[in-house]
């Protein structure tokens, strides 16, 4: 029988899109009031793979991946998905003169295997984690590499965003070192 154990920390990330590059920065400045210093920031990158969000958010949208130097207990990403939720509510709130959503907060964690995001939305390859929230293994680390699935994301399957989840997992890797935690 397999014997139940604590799982270890991962590395929190929080993808944020939006219109304006000033709604980016506000976005930025409030994650890290909640969740601590932001070790590591992708690239400014365009968003369009899709038009999803072009309704609610507008055209000509921004994105940009932060990575938070605090590990977190995996068992937390259902309250942060939450907590991101709310801050959404809070930056629409400053700015009734934009679009009904000025900013998307996508949170996620990198641990040693795998990129798992956060979401609302409920589909085959999800499992429910708890209070409307459920999780996505969005990439694998494979081959010495992030490898996407059959469902992830257009920008998810970038070399540019791969690329930018494997130096977070190596700042992870670091920290688990140092920790004791490998």
């Amino acid at each position: 029988m397999g014997e139940a154990r604590t799982a270890k920390p991962v590395k929190l990330i929080c993808a944020v899109l939006a219109g304006r590059e000033e709604w980016l920065g506000r976005a930025a400045d409030l994650l890290k009031e909640e969740f601590g210093e932001i070790d590591l920031t992708s690239q400014t990158w365009p968003f369009d793979c899709t038009d999803y969000y072009e309704e609610e958010m507008g055209p000509g949208l921004l994105k940009r991946i932060h990575s938070f130097r605090e590990l977190v207990d995996p068992e937390s990403i259902a309250a942060i998905k939450h907590i991101t939720n709310r801050l959404e509510q809070r930056i629409a709130a400053e700015h009734p003169e934009g679009p009904k959503r000025p900013v998307n907060l996508d949170p996620g964690y990198v641990a040693e295997s795998k990129l798992v995001l956060a979401t609302t939305k409920d589909y085959t390859h999800r499992i429910y984690l708890r209070a409307g929230i459920y999780a996505e293994v969005t990439l694998c680390w494979r081959r010495g590499g992030f490898e996407p699935w059959e469902w992830t994301y257009p920008d998810y399957r970038s070399e540019g965003y791969r690329a930018f989840f494997a130096k977070v997992r190596e700042l992870y890797r670091e920290q688990c070192r140092q920790l004791g935690l490998t």
